[in-house]
């Protein structure tokens, strides 16, 4: 008999700089807890709260801002299981279930990381094609069927 998996309820958000349309430059983090793993920031979705509502909160918490205008939301959400050596950090979740949002960062947003509790030590913006070099490699199969579904939606 297979063991029913547990997925952590999850927010990410796939963020364009304040400079699209025109320049087309996607923001990742590098985590402060993991060697040079980089990543969406991302967040877990707390009981009774919304999806939209989570991004919000989570953004504010992890990257000092949450001034962004919402462009597309995919339509369903993705799983993906945790490898071994950060399952057990994550008990009692066998992966997360998340919730992508397409975001642009208002125009003189600032980016502040040392938030309250920081979870990223460094940033950068950066092509599409670059996204996938530098992402983890758990985390790319779900990024490349997001990024994927907003370029066809017409928003990359």
């Amino acid at each position: 008999m297979s063991e029913i998996k547990k997925y952590r309820p999850n927010v990410a958000a796939v963020i364009l700089s304040s400079r699209y349309p025109l320049v087309c430059e996607f923001f990742i983090a590098r985590r402060d807890d993991m060697d040079n793993v980089w990543q969406f920031p991302q967040g877990g979705i707390d009981e009774g709260e919304s999806a939209k509502t989570a991004l919000f909160r989570e953004l504010k918490e992890e990257i000092g801002t949450n001034e962004i205008e919402i462009l597309s939301k995919y339509p369903e959400e993705i799983s993906y299981d945790f490898p071994k050596t950060i399952a057990k950090k994550m008990y009692p979740f066998d992966g997360q279930r998340q919730s992508y949002f397409l975001v642009k960062l208002k125009d003189d947003t600032k980016i502040n990381l040392d938030t309250k509790h920081p979870e990223f030590d460094a940033y950068k913006f950066v092509k599409r094609k670059d996204i996938f070099e530098l992402v983890t490699y758990f985390k790319r199969p779900a990024y490349q069927k997001v990024i994927n579904y907003f370029k066809k939606e017409g928003y990359l």
